[in-house]
């Protein structure tokens, strides 16, 4: 894997799960660029965590997962 590519993806980790403890979907399309749907696929596969807090319609993803699903994303390219 080319060592840019991983530095991208450790500093994308860094300020993506700085300081708070849940996301959603909106947020870390913004900030990582993978659309909406892509992410709401990812979690409809089972690849990326995600919870409904309570009764409510709103989907969230805590910092835990969203970065357990960057290291897995990671790892696979290093293979």
């Amino acid at each position: 894997m080319n060592l840019s590519v991983m530095e991208r993806n450790t500093a994308m980790q860094e300020s993506v799960t700085q300081n708070k403890m849940a996301y959603s979907i909106e947020q870390i399309s913004a900030q990582t660029s993978l659309s909406k749907a892509f992410l709401r696929l990812e979690i409809k596969r089972g690849n990326l965590k995600a919870v409904r807090p309570g009764n409510s319609r709103r989907v969230i993803i805590t910092a835990k997962s969203l970065e357990d699903y960057l290291n897995e994303g990671e790892n696979k390219d290093e293979k």
